[in-house]
């Protein structure tokens, strides 16, 4: 296992929460949307739910490549278009080329426009888990697009922990595996801590009424900052941003008064899914090339434990690049910026392609 340190980067403030629609946020290819219905779906309950769908997105000609992007908890498919990430990768001659690869990206259960609880089902959902939202990409990717195998498959946060699932679940599925701002050891810790909080300060609240309130319960709004707030944002780049309480405070009133449009059942279920994630005992099932990408500031994935390079070391042909941190960083949302990394994930584009050793 290598490791390497991406070079610093210096560029714009950094939002955790993009516009509200980001198909033209870059100048990439036309973005196609679809959804998918699977007839039937079997969680791992054994709970069955019918015409479970699938929103989707794709950029670029079926007949080239494909790769797939998974997105981080709560968030869009539509991410990936954003100008931070898709437009400092999909552009001409940049590392995932629009016009040479198919680029695939999806809402996962509960997600964007997916089958979710707030469709009418609430707490009645099947509670759903990381195997459950790969299992149905998988579906997606295989029955819906008729794509049998992955150049890349490339994922975010929760994406990056199923990334790290798609390698041991088809190992032979793919070329190349570029999980980002994750690990794939056991939920634990203080990432665990921070989502049972979350999940509970929603439910203690009586406003939630065990799923069946009539208006969001106030909690969502709170639990939600004070979740971003203390885990991602970093730490150099919120005392280089809020260097007073007065600008800390001016912060703060921000994200209270921002518009909110999440569904409190939904955000329950969400952060709920990762309670039984571990990767690590399936590490040896993988087979292809993994570049892992962290940032130092990670707060839900701190490097000084260890745990991410001890788990690489298992692997035959792994690399990381651990981002330094920075004011220009932004914690665990700093692989959302790919100008962090573009350089080092072109290189094993290349690499992979010819099947060199890393």
């Amino acid at each position: 296992m290598q490791r390497f340190a991406s070079r610093p980067a210096i560029g714009l403030l950094f939002s955790l929460l993009f516009a509200g629609s980001t198909l033209s946020a870059a100048p990439l290819p036309a973005a196609t949307e679809g959804d998918w219905v699977a007839p039937e779906f079997t969680f791992h309950s054994g709970e069955k739910l019918a015409n479970l769908k699938l929103h989707y997105i794709t950029l670029g000609n079926p007949k080239n490549p494909a790769i797939l992007y998974l997105h981080g908890t709560y968030r869009p498919g539509s991410d990936v278009l954003s100008k931070d990430f898709g437009g400092e990768l999909f552009g001409p001659g940049q590392p995932l080329d629009a016009s040479k690869y198919y680029i695939i990206s999806t809402d996962g259960i509960g997600v964007g426009q997916s089958s979710k609880p707030s469709d009418g089902l609430r707490t009645k959902f099947p509670a759903y888990n990381y195997a459950d939202m790969v299992q149905a990409q998988y579906r997606l990717v295989t029955e819906g697009l008729g794509v049998k195998h992955l150049r890349l498959v490339i994922g975010n946060s929760m994406g990056g922990m199923q990334t790290w699932m798609w390698g041991q679940t088809w190992p032979q599925m793919m070329d190349a595996l570029v999980p980002m701002a994750s690990q794939p050891t056991e939920m634990s810790s203080r990432n665990w801590m921070m989502r049972r909080l979350l999940v509970e300060s929603i439910k203690q609240d009586p406003a939630w009424n065990n799923g069946n309130y009539s208006a969001q319960p106030p909690s969502l709004r709170l639990a939600n900052a004070l979740f971003s707030v203390g885990t991602s944002g970093g730490t150099l780049a919120y005392q280089a941003a809020a260097p007073t309480r007065a600008l800390a405070d001016k912060l703060v009133d921000e994200r209270l008064a921002a518009a909110q449009s999440a569904d409190a059942n939904d955000f329950i279920y969400q952060w709920q899914s990762s309670a039984d994630y571990n990767a690590a005992p399936g590490l040896g099932k993988i087979q292809a090339p993994v570049l892992a990408i962290n940032s130092a500031d990670d707060e839900r994935n701190p490097p000084e434990t260890g745990t991410l390079e001890a788990s690489l070391r298992q692997l035959k042909n792994a690399r990381l690049v651990l981002i330094p941190a920075s004011a220009e960083t932004r914690g665990h949302g700093t692989t959302g910026m790919a100008r962090f990394y573009a350089r080092e994930l072109g290189q094993f584009m290349q690499q992979t392609e010819k099947a060199h050793p890393l």
